[in-house]
């Protein structure tokens, strides 16, 4: 229930502070007295759209708080926890409007979007005037009162679930089609490709290998020809070694014969000749390490020039070519086994939407059923609300191709105002107080069922007096047992019904300086006078006075 209400700069109000309580209250008071401010200042504080105008004059910004007490289980409250917003004892509300237009809105102290703060406000608090555009009037709220009033929410669950589980299937073969039909758009491609690469071979890391080996083939090619040279020198039929060797023998025999002179030429020319064995074993290593394929580097070339192509036509890299032909073999993959597998997801679409069926034609059914039940319920209430001849009619359209979270009904609630005139929503058939009496007697039939805690009636018996304000005083009461229920009146019934009074007044501050809005709560004897001002008009007389005492003793 809404506990506290406090306002300041809005308006004509200056400073103000209410404290509520369960059951009924009313609000009465003068023309003008501020009354209509005061529901602004909780519409604003409920997410309700801001205005500069509302800010009071010479005020660079006014404020209204909302206190509002809920139970541990109130939708309100996960709402709350979905979107990070700390779910503490009380829920508090606050909205500041600046006379520069702009708004700031905390939940609990903290910043939110004024869209948040309506989500919340409006599943605590329901505001109903003459011509109100929300709550019942708004015919996206009529299923979910219907639901509610039939006790259909189990029904409407498995409806929810039922579709989720078919939106979710019909999103698995969307999304399958798309594969097959993209893989047989592409299938000649695919085929050649894997047929290509199939050939081909690719391998990563053998453009690097195969770079590398084509070097050193190149290398042994361009150094070829120096080592045939120097094979000639050393080898050919110039060479040193058989030369040195004969001059070598030659003086040997010399020193044999004493002529021991030529010794350290002797043993130069050997050294020689043992480097020369050595240099030649190098050239025969170095001939061996090199010994060069022309075959060889023409199939090096040209598996790497194969593969380097490939790339280039798939605009990748050598190394990658692995990746490209899985890709494409998993699309011929996908081509081969996607048609059964689209098969397998359309048999669990279907077999989703069989469930889905099932649950919204039970839904459906209790909605039908409900919708009688409701249209006896609320016409039941119309004879003392002075519209006896009126029918309250909740049109139930069924469309079993439509496939939607809330099942295949549309519904909305409609009435005849008079026997012979068209049926028609309610906003366009009913008048002002037509309209408020149909609320009201919905909302009666409605309170124990999924009624917002806090109920606000603007105004809601203008226009209408004796019997009929006095049945609406009743209902407003019995409404009260269950729900907070506040409304500004001007019928002495409905006051006389109230657990509380709260009498809204101007009053002049320091001698003319500015007028204000100021909310009294009266006690019984201030009560019965403000009653007998209802009655009576501006002069209260002692008749009034004491059928105002009566209506109280009477309803009390």
């Amino acid at each position: 229930m809404l506990t506290a209400l406090s306002v300041r700069n809005i308006v004509l109000i200056d400073q103000l502070d209410l404290a509520l309580d369960s059951g009924m209250t009313v609000l009465t008071g003068e023309t003008g007295a501020g009354k209509s401010i005061l529901l602004d200042a909780l519409t604003l504080a409920l997410g309700g759209r801001g205005d500069a105008s509302l800010v009071r004059q010479r005020q660079e910004s006014g404020q209204v708080v909302a206190v509002l007490e809920l139970s541990a289980d109130h939708p309100a409250r996960a709402l709350l926890r979905d979107n990070a917003i700390a779910d503490d004892e009380d829920v508090i509300l606050r909205r500041v409007q600046f006379a520069d237009g702009r708004t700031r809105a905390f939940i609990n102290d903290q910043p939110v979007s004024a869209s948040m703060l309506q989500k919340v406000g409006g599943q605590i608090v329901e505001i109903h005037g003459q011509h109100d555009d929300r709550a019942l009037v708004d015919v996206a709220t009529h299923r979910a009162a219907l639901d509610a009033f039939g006790e259909l929410a189990v029904e409407a669950n498995a409806v929810r679930e039922c579709w989720a589980r078919l939106a979710e299937a019909q999103q698995g073969v969307a999304e399958q089609r798309a594969q097959v039909v993209a893989a047989l758009a592409a299938e000649d491609y695919a085929r050649h490709t894997v047929e290509e690469l199939g050939k081909l071979k690719p391998v990563v890391g053998e453009e690097d290998e195969l770079a590398e080996r084509r070097q050193q083939l190149q290398q042994a090619e361009k150094a070829s020809s120096d080592v045939v040279e120097i094979d000639e020198i050393l080898n050919g039929p110039n060479a040193p070694t058989p030369a040195l060797a004969s001059l070598m023998r030659r003086l040997m025999r010399k020193i044999d014969g004493g002529a021991n002179l030529f010794q350290p030429i002797v043993d130069a020319l050997d050294a020689s000749l043992a480097t020369l064995d050595r240099t030649t074993d190098a050239l025969d290593e170095l001939k061996r390490e090199m010994a060069f394929d022309p075959g060889e580097l023409e199939a090096v070339e040209e598996r790497l020039f194969a593969l380097r192509a490939a790339a280039r036509k798939h605009q990748t890299t050598p190394d990658e070519l692995v990746a490209v032909l899985d890709k494409y073999q998993c699309d011929l993959d996908t081509l081969q086994s996607g048609e059964s597998r689209l098969k397998a997801l359309e048999a669990e679409e279907a077999t989703a939407r069989a469930r889905y069926r099932e649950a919204a034609d039970i839904l459906s059914t209790g909605r039908k059923q409900a919708a009688k039940a409701l249209s006896a319920a609320v016409e039941a209430e119309l004879p003392d609300l002075k519209l006896g001849a009126a029918k309250f009619i909740v049109d139930h359209e069924v469309n079993a191709d439509r496939v939607a979270a809330t099942g295949f009904d549309q519904i909305a609630f409609h009435v005849q105002t008079n026997p012979g005139t068209a049926a028609g929503p309610l906003l366009k058939v009913a008048s002002g107080g037509e309209l408020s009496r149909f609320l009201l007697a919905l909302k009666v039939v409605l309170a124990d069922r999924g009624s917002a805690p806090v109920l606000v009636f603007d105004e809601i018996d203008t226009g209408v007096g004796g019997a009929v304000a006095d049945a609406i005083g009743r209902r407003l009461a019995r409404l009260a047992s269950t729900v907070q229920v506040l409304t500004v009146t001007h019928a002495p019934q409905v006051a006389a019904r109230a657990n509380r009074h709260l009498l809204i007044e101007k009053q002049m501050v320091e001698e003319g300086a500015f007028m204000r809005t100021h909310v009294r709560p009266l006690d019984k004897p201030a009560r019965q006078e403000e009653v007998a001002r209802m009655l009576a008009g501006a002069e209260i007389t002692n008749e009034a006075r004491a059928a105002a005492r009566k209506l109280l003793n009477a309803v009390g």
